[in-house]
């Protein structure tokens, strides 16, 4: 959806004027909360409860349905039963109410006893006109204005305070938990919604009209399902675009993206790896908790973000040094040492009995380090800080002195917190005031800073690169595909090469040509295998044979090989038998898959019989840059033995970047017709040789003729 498609909110989120149909004198109930909250509150904007039974309630007049009301109102809160939705949003159209708010169940989220109601509300919609939110959801908050079209215990606090941040939820009590959470760690909020069954608007209305936001400088979201990947992902574009995260738990992982593949590439990937792609490409920092939600924000709204993972570690105490410095580097950050010109003026403060690399252990001289962080807050190695604090009687004159040197640095600076939780709190409200992000524990700090670095790095990158289009390689001829299902392995090296992806020599004979011939097409060692559209893996059928060396070896081979395929498959058509050169290097698997939620991506891993079993694959969305490619190896685990190990010659990383790099537009430029792609194996040969595809498999979709 198009920014000039998407719905303005703007009465929605900050309304002058709300209805409340079927408000109660029940102050307890969820029909009578809203109009307490909004009274207690001191919502400024005018109220007016609707309620046919009474003349009054909670102090107003009351009015027998929304038609009745004597002025314009900006939103409905229906606080009635679902049956009583579709007639209170018919009456909200007539009375030019542009949203509603939903709080009622009972509809598609029961199962099959609630799809009539769902449908009678989608009828309801569609009469009226009215924009709704939910059903089955708490409601619509802005603490600023305390335009409380919601319920819910954390509503009632008094000291909420509005702040940067706008919380989105699919779920209502998860959402009031987040914003409640993130207050009491100092984390304001100033929009809350929850999404509910989603019948109209959106999570993705939500977000987009938040991040627009001026006031908004960050969304913590809570998500379940989703099946419109797509949206995901340019969700998370605009995020990273406007440079704000939406820091997000994500649960029920196994939603969108099911499928029944016919390749490995397809086997080796899980529904919520396609959320992780995307929550990598974008502007998403996924948290495991509330805690993780509330520290990365801190972190966020600190302003300052780093140029690099590299961080400098300040402390009065080795062990507390020690443990951040693991904490960080279990996270993906770097320690490296200081620069010499760094150490020199250290040896001036820190003793020869302290630590002057990384960490810094300035315990000898604890009073000093105030002298210490002068010295390193500048270090050109260091991309950000953590600075141990004082405790006990100094903490308050360590204060001033280290928010002085503070402010007059650009690079993001923890504090690791030392005195005792609860002690001094004035001291680290003050900290975290100035934009200083305090933790107690070294592995809350790695995991958060973690995260935040993740992000900005991401940022910084879009900023390099700006908005330019992946760079297309040179391709060889053009690709025409026809038919549907898997095709031949021929045909399908066939597609890779005309994209410019090499694949081994081969020879495609008839069994009675190969068994008549007293040379063999390809130099032995061969491989033979039999070529067969309605067999796509010919080791099930045991229709392969490899290393075959001889003459006789190669016709006993052909023979074999189709006698495996009639057997496996006995009236499977057979194009042949191909005759292939046997290839040697790191064996690896590269896949392609066009998925109908999230859209066409590639995947990397190492080959062999463990692949599937050690799951050890990265992702990217297609097409992708050599940039993406190399990041991808970088991420498999067994990433090494492409290095070269234990004396093995390093392989072609530059071959491997080049053959994702054009698989990923071979899938990106026919999503409309190819399904999935499989290369299994590619063997890369070692630095400078290459990488040729040794088996390959393209499954196309359904021809359009045949739909």
């Amino acid at each position: 959806m198009s920014s000039q498609t998407r719905p303005d909110l703007t009465r929605l989120l900050t309304p002058q004027s709300i209805a409340i149909i079927g408000a109660s004198t029940n102050l307890t109930s969820i029909s009578g909360q809203p109009l307490r909250l909004m009274l207690d509150a001191g919502y400024a904007g005018k109220l007016f409860p609707v309620n046919p039974r009474r003349e009054e309630v909670q102090g107003l007049k009351a009015y027998a349905s929304a038609v009745d009301i004597p002025e314009p109102c900006d939103v409905a809160l229906l606080a009635v039963s679902a049956a009583q939705v579709p007639q209170a949003l018919r009456d909200c159209g007539k009375a030019g109410i542009p949203f509603a708010v939903t709080l009622a169940g009972g509809f598609e989220e029961i199962g099959e006893p609630g799809m009539a109601m769902q449908r009678e509300l989608a009828a309801a919609i569609k009469d009226s006109g009215v924009r709704v939110v939910g059903p089955n959801c708490i409601g619509v908050a802005n603490i600023a204005t305390r335009a409380f079209c919601a319920f819910g215990g954390a509503l009632y606090d008094k000291s909420l305070e509005p702040g940067p941040v706008a919380v989105v939820s699919q779920s209502g009590g998860v959402g009031l938990s987040m914003m409640a959470h993130a207050h009491a760690r100092g984390v304001d909020t100033r929009y809350l919604v929850s999404c509910g069954n989603e019948a109209d608007l959106t999570f993705f209305d939500f977000c987009h009209t938040l991040l627009a936001q001026d006031d908004v400088k960050l969304i913590m979201a809570y998500l379940e399902s989703s099946t419109e990947g797509l949206k995901l992902r340019e969700l998370g574009q605009r995020a990273l675009e406007l440079g704000k995260p939406i820091i997000l738990l994500k649960v029920g992982n196994s939603g969108a993206g099911r499928r029944a593949a016919g390749s490995h590439t397809g086997k080796l990937t899980a529904d919520y790896t396609l959320f992780k792609a995307a929550f990598r490409e974008g502007g998403f920092v996924e948290a495991q908790d509330l805690n993780e939600l509330a520290d990365v924000a801190k972190l966020v709204l600190g302003g300052r973000f780093p140029e690099g993972r590299n961080i400098g570690v300040l402390t009065g105490s080795g062990g507390w040094g020690v443990m951040a410095a693991e904490a960080y580097e279990r996270n993906g950050l770097q320690l490296p040492l200081p620069t010499p010109q760094t150490v020199e003026k250290l040896k001036a403060v820190v003793a020869d009995y302290g630590s002057r690399g990384n960490p810094i252990d300035t315990t000898p001289v604890y009073g000093k380090q105030h002298t210490v962080l002068e010295i390193i807050v500048d270090e050109p190695n260091w991309d950000m800080l953590h600075v141990r604090s004082a405790g006990g009687p100094i903490l308050k004159e360590w204060l001033p002195k280290f928010l002085d040197i503070a402010k007059h640095s650009t690079k993001p600076i923890i504090v690791g917190w030392a005195p005792s939780p609860g002690l001094d709190l004035d001291v680290k409200h003050e900290l975290e005031k100035n934009g200083i992000y305090c933790p107690s524990f070294a592995a809350d700090a790695g995991r958060a800073v973690g995260l935040f670095t993740d992000f900005a790095m991401k940022r910084r990158r879009l900023q390099a690169r700006g908005k330019a289009p992946a760079v297309r390689p040179t391709m060889q001829q053009p690709l025409r595909l026809e038919g549907s299902g898997a095709l031949a392995e021929h045909v399908s090296k066939e597609c890779l090469t005309r994209y410019g992806i090499a694949a081994t020599k081969e020879a495609l004979l008839s069994l009675e040509a190969i068994l008549a011939m007293n040379q063999s097409p390809v130099s032995f060692p061969v491989a033979v295998k039999l070529a067969s559209p309605d067999i796509p893996h010919k080791t099930e059928a045991d229709a392969v044979r490899l290393n075959v060396r001889s003459l006789d070896e190669l016709h006993a081979a052909a023979q074999a090989v189709v006698n495996g395929g009639k057997t496996h498959v006995p009236h499977a058509r057979i194009d042949g038998v191909s005759v292939q050169e046997m290839a040697s290097g790191v064996e690896m698997i590269v896949g392609a898959v066009n998925d109908p939620h999230f859209g066409p991506y590639v995947m990397v891993g190492l080959g062999g019989v463990l692949t599937e079993v050690l799951h050890d694959v990265s992702h990217r969305f297609a097409p992708v840059s050599p940039e993406d490619a190399r990041d991808m190896l970088a991420e498999l685990k067994g990433a090494k033995i492409l290095d070269g190990y234990r004396g093995a010659p390093a392989a072609d990383i530059d071959a491997v970047v080049d053959v994702i790099v054009r698989l990923s537009w071979l899938i990106h430029d026919h999503r409309d017709r190819i399904a999935e792609i499989d290369i299994n194996p590619l063997f890369v040969r070692a630095a400078g040789s290459g990488a040729v595809a040794a088996d390959a498999l393209v499954v196309l979709v359904q021809s359009p003729d045949k739909t």
